[in-house]
């Protein structure tokens, strides 16, 4: 199982994917301390996958470093798994080929990907969940998050 994060300073978004298919298990987005909870009952051979803030000289604020700290937190909690960060920059490349692709890239990338042709963009309703049901926002990025560690797992990523 990979259980991958889109870490934010007071919120994050998780995605579970089984490891074979990438089909999402369980996704949400929810207070950083519930989620901290949740990387800590993972089971021992869970694959922990947390997006890393990067810095391009630009100046931060608050909310960089809070996230950056909640990285950290659920790193530890992770101790005894295997644990692996990914930056977006490796996100875009993997996914859509450029590192200036956007967030609606990203999402569309997966879309053509896991639910080509599919209605609703692969979401499906809640009588006919399709692959993306329940996704929104921030679940996206988890998702890509990994996505983009299941395919340099498997040395398909983009260079």
């Amino acid at each position: 199982m990979i259980f991958a994060i889109d870490p934010g300073n007071s919120e994050s978004a998780y995605a579970e994917l089984e490891s074979r298919t990438l089909k999402p298990v369980s996704v949400g987005k929810i207070l950083n301390e519930a989620l901290l909870d949740k990387v800590k009952q993972l089971p021992y051979d869970a694959e922990l996958v947390i997006e890393m803030v990067a810095s391009y000289g630009m100046a931060v604020g608050r909310e960089v470093f809070d996230t950056v700290f909640w990285v950290g937190r659920f790193w530890e909690a992770g101790n005894g798994l295997h644990r692996e960060l990914i930056y977006r920059r490796e996100e875009k490349l993997d996914l859509c080929g450029s590192c200036k692709a956007k967030d609606a890239n990203v999402r569309q990338a997966l879309i053509d990907r896991f639910a080509p042709g599919a209605r609703n963009s692969g979401k499906g309703t809640q009588k006919k969940p399709g692959w993306f049901y329940g996704f929104a926002a921030d679940i996206w990025q988890a998702y890509a998050v990994g996505v983009t560690f299941a395919d340099k797992k498997q040395g398909k990523t983009r260079p």
